[in-house]
């Protein structure tokens, strides 16, 4: 197969770009809107439940950066998984983790239309999305770094609604604020049912919720080939991103919990309106409001740039002469017909929201999501195999216990698993998402034998 000459994605992304796009796309609107939800299921174990899940995700960020700095030609994460774990791993991965983002942008999107009809409630939920989609690719396709510095702009307005609350809520606890459900203070944490109020299933099944929200966090492998000094930034951004969310999501939650007993944080209501109506803020549902949309559009905005890397990498040597022209590069080294076709394959999915039901969309998303587990699972075997050649004996960023570190990743994965297995509803995901992976393995080798022939 000719290589074709200068294929080279630009690298116009400096730390701080790579840093809040991994932040950006990791803290949604899961945080914003479902932390009612996920404190409901566990109480203040929820707390525990962020910081284990944390752990192990920095673990796995550590062997993401080993495989990363080993080989800096590699375009993404998937050409490892396609070195060491085989052609089929390599293909399934690839287009899973592309089938992946494309599913969160189409439920990003979608929420887009929601939020913006809380202000506007005549207009049709799926032209906000639509308007907003367009905008997003006309960014990316431009420069990565227009990408990096919109990316880096939607990512502060969510820090800064975090950061926030953190401080509101230390100013209330401090002081015992009078809340109209008792007074804000630390003992609040133990004073509803101990630690473990809903006991050891309620926090088992919290994880899965948990672990969803740590999903995209490994969107810094897509980043590496575009980034300025990736020798620099790389192991920094690995060693600080999981530090952050941790405390963004441990902060936030811990502040919210310690001003309102967590037997009396509604689920269905965002904590955050809560917290900023209670301190006499009246705009506060239309500021947290502002925050949940751009937190959505920032979402989309990762989704597309992975999509549109993920897409360039799998068609660029592609057998099929039709896939191979979305392996192209623009002028300005963005991969824009990879990004444009993905973004054809959101917008349509819009449309198509209006006459799916909510049912149909809501399996698409938990599909989805489940699949990360097989995405992570195969960066940590990767990382096993390279760790036993002779780069990985000399490697410069290793993973702190490794291989012990790297074990633990897939015990917890399977346990992950287990607790799916659990519920009914992320059962059918577990499920489809299986059958999923299988098909792929099924058509990745068979399409290897049609290139061979």
């Amino acid at each position: 197969m000719k290589r074709e000459p200068n294929i080279q994605l630009a690298r116009n992304l400096k730390n701080r770009h790579v840093q809040l796009i991994a932040i950006g796309g990791t803290i949604g609107t899961g945080l914003f809107l479902g932390a009612g939800q996920s404190i409901h299921l566990a109480g203040p174990a929820i707390l525990l439940a962020y910081l284990v899940t944390g752990i192990i995700c920095f673990i796995l960020m550590r062997a993401l950066g080993d495989l990363l700095l080993s080989n800096l030609n590699h375009r993404s994460f998937i050409d490892f998984i396609r070195d060491y774990l085989g052609p089929t791993a390599g293909f399934v991965a690839g287009w899973t983790y592309w089938v992946c983002w494309l599913a969160i942008a189409m439920s990003e999107v979608t929420a887009i239309g929601l939020y913006v009809r809380f202000w506007l409630q005549n207009v049709p939920q799926w032209l906000p999305g639509l308007i907003v989609l367009v905008i997003l690719l006309a960014l990316n396709s431009i420069t990565v770094a227009l990408f990096g510095e919109t990316e880096f702009w939607f990512s502060m307005i969510k820090i800064v609604a975090i950061v926030a609350l953190i401080a509101i809520g230390a100013v209330l606890i401090a002081t015992h604020y009078q809340t109209p459900v008792g007074h804000a203070s630390l003992t609040n944490l133990v004073n509803y049912g101990g630690f473990f109020p809903t006991g050891w299933h309620g926090f088992l099944l919290a994880f899965q919720m948990v672990v969803f929200s740590f999903v995209g966090i490994e969107m810094v492998g897509l980043t590496a080939s575009e980034t300025q000094d990736p020798k620099t930034v790389i192991p920094k951004a690995i060693n600080e991103i999981p530090l952050r969310v941790i405390l963004f999501y441990l902060g936030a939650l811990f502040v919210i919990m310690c001003i309102y007993p967590w037997s009396k944080i509604n689920p269905n209501a965002s904590p955050f309106v809560t917290v900023f109506s209670s301190i006499g803020i009246k705009s506060a549902a239309s500021i947290i409001n502002f925050v949940v949309l751009t937190a959505a559009a920032s979402a989309c905005n990762s989704a597309l740039f992975s999509a549109g890397r993920i897409l360039f990498s799998l068609t660029l040597h592609h057998s099929n002469h039709q896939l191979r022209k979305l392996g192209k590069l623009s002028k300005t080294q963005v991969p824009a017909p990879a990004l444009v076709f993905s973004g054809l394959i959101i917008a349509i999915a819009v449309l198509l929201n209006l006459v799916i039901p909510d049912d149909v969309f809501t399996l698409v998303s938990s599909v989805a999501t489940t699949c990360f587990l097989f995405i992570w699972g195969a960066i940590i075997v990767a990382h096993l195999r390279y760790r036993k050649t002779a780069a990985g004996q000399v490697s410069k960023f290793k993973v702190p216990g490794a291989p012990f570190t790297d074990y633990l990743v897939l015990a917890f994965l399977t346990f992950v698993v287990i607790v799916l297995l659990m519920n009914h509803s992320t059962l059918i995901a577990l499920v489809v998402a299986v059958i999923w992976i299988v098909l792929l393995a099924v058509l990745g080798k068979w399409s290897q034998q049609q290139a061979h022939h």
